[in-house]
């Protein structure tokens, strides 16, 4: 138990040492190329990530940003019978509701059915362009936390098999490996748990996007049941 303790405290003032001495680069590339290729490939998965979020954020916040008198412009066009200015409203609007709106409004005349189901196309493209790049991010995060794991087992086998070959093996020999490779799984883990927020996160603006879909194609359906005067 004493050697035990000893072995601990030896490990831990050479680990300090080691920080001060050697910075986390000069660790990752003393460990081969294996360790090397592994931060690399976590770092492009983490530049990904970050593009995706950043890009898609965007763009969904855009798409959710919708005029609440989109469709009161919409009802006076429809109402006084001027459908090309409707649509022309629509072409200027660059969201997902104006082009679902403008595809009804080119239906205008067939049965109320076929102008729905027509509307309803249009809103899955338009979901699904949301929705691009969500299944990359998501594997990220699952990913990243299992490729620093593969980088930790793989950078121990390589310090336990260099400790094979020494012939004193002594505290500072093995704290100084399991450091290094301990630094892949640490690595891995923030790429994960900030790729896992950021997929929540994106999933829950497109679903407040769908939802404003889905109720200003509500109101533009029953837009066109009205009787008119």
């Amino acid at each position: 138990m004493f050697q035990f303790t000893l072995f601990l405290q030896t490990a831990s003032s050479e680990l300090e040492r080691t920080t001060e001495s050697e910075s986390i680069l000069d660790l990752i590339f003393s460990g081969g190329a294996i360790g090397v290729a592994i931060v690399v490939v976590l770092l492009v998965m983490s530049v990904i990530a970050l593009y995706i979020f950043i890009e898609r954020y965007m763009t969904i916040k855009k798409a959710g940003q919708v005029d609440e008198n989109f469709m009161n412009n919409i009802r006076a066009n429809v109402s006084a019978g001027n459908i090309q200015a409707a649509r022309a409203l629509c072409q200027n609007t660059d969201t997902p509701v104006a082009r679902m709106v403008e595809k009804g409004l080119a239906r205008i005349g067939k049965p109320l059915r076929d102008i729905d189901a027509a509307i309803e196309n249009v809103g899955n493209l338009e979901i699904f362009k949301l929705e691009k790049g969500l299944s990359t991010i998501a594997s990220i995060s699952g990913a990243a936390p299992m490729i620093g794991f593969l980088g930790t087992v793989t950078g121990m086998i390589i310090a336990f098999f260099n400790m094979a070959k020494e012939q004193n093996v002594t505290p500072q020999l093995l704290a100084g490996g399991i450091y290094q490779a301990l630094i892949t799984t640490a690595l891995g883990l923030v790429i994960g748990i900030f790729a896992f927020i950021a997929y929540n996160v994106l999933v829950v603006n497109v679903d407040k996007v769908v939802y404003k879909m889905e109720r200003f194609t509500m109101e533009f359906m029953d837009l066109l049941q009205e009787p008119t005067s």
